[in-house]
């Protein structure tokens, strides 16, 4: 008897010596793999940071050992979640400023910078998030209410989209400008006025006369940490950061390399001419988790604000078109000398005019190679005209389905009912390019992905409205909304070897979800959350 025994529990060794050592196991899981096929597993090994296997239950269990299982208890699990255009950094530094997020009048957007004022003992008050269309008064807000509290600390707020500026005298002064000395006219922005005078709204370019103290260091790292700590609380293992200068790159770089900041960046570069010709020169720069190979390019401006580019004049503003953000020949510049080079160029296009010459820009550019290859993208693609579709055929729709259910109670006013058709049209885009990268654009809407997933599929805001959704032959599948947050947008960012799907080989960055999003009740998906996060198979959330 003890001999045999003994025989069973060599057996049992000579079992466990076959079996390969591993970090970590995940068990009983429902996961999407988000592979070519869209395959589901019940389990898959992590070793070294990536995934080395997946499959059923028994497959893994009987191959790989490890002395981390975890049972995953049929939850689901989906690939680390990428928002494909965000601002990581800006939206850290506004956490460390007002916000004036969800205001309902421009009483209340006093009232929070009184506040802060008092808080932080602000000698400077700046922050964003001030919307007027969310006010009974549907106009923009002009400044005699912000001198009479604020009679001589400067202050400086954007408008949610970051393409208007409500300042006061005293910033003003501080710029070494008033309300009766400014520039008359500047290409790509405006400055409104009333009876010749300055209201205190100033437009897109117009901004850059502001003078606004540069954060701290210290406040830089912070807002950072503070907007990782975030990001990993929704499941976001990776960001695009839209438009970042090489102070901002190289204090990521640092960060990641000393292990404080741990999310994926994929860098859009400022498309200044110094960052242009800086860039160029030192060529792609990339590593585990900082990729920099793109430039951001702001075409126009945005349709809240009328800064919107459009080919015809505003439904509800006559004899305005909104306006390039630089003159037109410019961006056939930056666009060649970009294609000269290895690097992607990504614009901001809203308007159907902003649209269609930023196609043309890029379809010129690229006429002598390849273009789908260069993988050149157009960030946000909101309003087009119908007969512009064609030219995404080899250029990649990065798209944010929130804008079109914020929008969409004011939208039709400003572009009318024939040209909207052409607008926040998700799947007419993904049919003409074959996918489409899914992002928020982060601070001005919000962080959760699971937002974004909702908007995507049923187009209706969080009370339900508009009955039956909004505009739904543009609304995406499910299948579809998952790849264009993980696998398409790593595609979009020349990342789909590395991450983007739980597959073998890959980056072990995955999420484990409160709710099953590919199968519950649509009502149910904003309310899903990230129960874990695992960035190279470690948690990080």
């Amino acid at each position: 008897m003890k001999k045999v025994i003994y025989l069973f529990a060599i057996l049992i060794s000579l079992t466990q010596c076959t079996k390969k050592n591993v970090d970590l196991i995940v068990i009983n899981s429902n996961t999407y793999t988000v592979n070519d096929n869209f395959d589901k597993a019940e389990a898959f090994a992590v070793k070294d940071g990536k995934f080395v296997a997946v499959g059923s239950n028994s497959d893994i269990q009987g191959s790989y050992t490890s002395e981390n299982v975890m049972d995953a208890e049929n939850q689901t699990v989906v690939p680390g979640l990428i928002d494909a255009h965000c601002h990581f950094y800006r939206f850290g530094l506004q956490l460390q400023k007002v916000s004036l997020e969800g205001t309902k009048s421009y009483d209340e957007v006093i009232q929070r910078m009184l506040d802060f004022k008092k808080e932080k003992n602000a000698t400077y008050i700046t922050g964003r998030g001030w919307d007027q269309n969310d006010w009974e008064v549907k106009k923009f807000p002009t400044k005699e209410k912000l001198d009479k509290a604020f009679p001589n600390t400067p202050v400086a707020v954007r408008r949610v989209d970051g393409h208007a500026l409500l300042v006061n005298e005293a910033a003003l002064r501080y710029s070494g400008l008033s309300s009766t000395k400014f520039p008359k006219k500047v290409v790509g922005g405006e400055f409104i006025t009333k009876n010749g005078k300055l209201t205190g709204v100033l437009i897109d370019r117009a901004m850059d006369y502001i003078k606004i103290p540069d954060a701290t260091k210290n406040e830089a790292i912070n807002g950072l940490l503070e907007a990782q700590k975030i990001n990993f609380s929704y499941g976001l293992t990776t960001v695009d950061d839209a438009g970042l200068g090489q102070m901002p790159i190289n204090l990521i770089d640092s960060l990641q390399k000393a292990g404080d900041l741990k999310i994926r960046i994929y860098a859009m570069i400022s498309a200044t001419q110094e960052n242009l010709d800086h860039y160029i020169k030192k060529g792609i720069y990339k590593t585990d988790r900082l990729n920099v190979r793109s430039f951001k390019v702001y075409g126009d401006g945005a349709l809240g604000s009328r800064g919107a580019a459009m080919k015809e004049s505003y439904s509800d503003r006559e004899n305005h078109f909104g306006a390039l953000i630089y003159p037109a020949e410019r961006y056939a510049e930056i666009a060649k000398q970009i294609a000269a080079s290895d690097f992607q160029m990504n614009t901001h296009a809203i308007g159907d005019s902003a649209n269609y010459w930023v196609l043309k820009v890029y379809e010129d550019a690229l006429k002598a190679v390849n273009a789908k290859d260069r993988r050149w993208r157009n960030e946000h693609s909101q309003i087009v005209d119908m007969d512009d579709f064609e030219l995404f055929e080899n250029v990649i729709p990065s798209i944010q389905p929130t804008h079109a259910t914020s929008d969409m109670y004011w939208a039709e006013d400003r572009v009318g009912a024939e040209r909207i058709k052409g607008g926040y049209a998700f799947k007419k885009l993904l049919d003409t390019y074959g996918l489409v990268a899914l992002g928020t654009d982060y601070p001005v809407e919000k962080v959760s992905p699971f937002l974004t997933f909702y908007a995507a599929v049923a187009r209706k805001d969080l009370e339900g409205y508009p009955e039956g959704g909004y505009q739904m032959e543009n609304a995406l599948s499910r299948e579809e909304t998952l790849k264009g947050m993980t696998i398409w947008a790593a595609y979009s960012n020349f990342e789909e070897n590395e991450k983007g799907s739980i597959e073998i080989g890959k980056f072990a960055d995955f999420v484990i979800l409160s709710n099953n999003i590919m199968e519950i009740d649509e009502a149910k998906i904003p309310d899903t959350k990230a129960v874990a996060t695992y960035l190279n198979g470690e948690k990080v959330y």
